[in-house]
């Protein structure tokens, strides 16, 4: 006769290899968070390269474009106006590759910071891991730089390398070719349309590095580390924006 074996309504059997140890769990969370991280910022990656490329397919068009117009015309008054049609055009997706590319530096910043954050819940998990890790583990500033770049500071050439600035330069150049063509159009001697061109380009520059330097300060002011390295203030998190 077989027994029956009964369990009271609160007993829970235990469960196999240890799964409700709260250590395990939370490792495991972590762990999800991890990936998801890790996922999202290579989507943002991936759509940084992919309009900084369209970008510059479209100039590389619009350029072999006028140049087949100079081919067959001449710099006359069909030239003038197939630049002025399209170098606008060029001009308007310049600038919203520019926009996205800051607001996408500013998305892979928050993943950084999500990421030295997991970092950090590791270690209260596991402290003597510590020495092994390279990359940063504190979600103020020195950390995120130190998992961008693998020290706490970075230079002006890493700057001028990333993607916003390169979009940006190349957008100015041709703001002050745009100038200079319209001042050929309304007749302007070469020295003025000279000008014309370096004021756009200069301006354009100007503009673009204000609206970057804006959007970055916002965050950096904004922005309250939960976990910051010993002596630097703690806070809560900000919106960015």
């Amino acid at each position: 006769m077989r027994k029956i074996v009964t369990h009271h309504p609160g007993h829970r059997p235990p469960s196999p290899e240890g799964r409700d140890d709260p250590a395990l769990l939370r490792a495991q969370i972590l762990t999800a968070e991890h990936w998801s991280l890790l996922t999202t910022r290579s989507a943002v990656w991936q759509e940084i390269f992919s309009r900084t490329g369209t970008f510059l397919t479209i100039l590389s068009a619009t350029v072999v474009a006028l140049s087949l117009v100079v081919q067959a015309s001449g710099f006359d008054d069909s030239f003038r106006i197939v630049a002025l049609i399209v170098l606008p055009l060029v001009l308007f997706v310049g600038l919203a590759t520019f926009l996205r590319l800051v607001e996408a530096d500013i998305e892979d910043a928050w993943l950084v910071i999500g990421m030295n954050r997991v970092r950090r819940g590791y270690l209260e998990l596991a402290p003597d891991l510590e020495r092994f890790l390279v990359t940063g583990h504190h979600d103020d500033e020195e950390g995120m730089l130190q998992t961008y770049s693998f020290r706490r500071r970075v230079g002006v050439g890493h700057l001028l390398a990333g993607s916003p600035v390169v979009v940006g330069t190349i957008e100015a150049l041709v703001g002050g070719v745009f100038g200079a063509i319209v001042g050929d159009a309304l007749g302007a001697a070469v020295p003025i349309q000279v000008g014309i061109g370096v004021a756009v380009a200069l301006g354009v520059a100007t503009a673009l590095g204000t609206l970057f330097y804006r959007r970055v300060r916002r965050f950096r002011r904004g922005y309250r580390p939960r976990f910051p390295a010993p002596g630097e203030p703690a806070g809560g998190d900000a919106t960015g924006g």
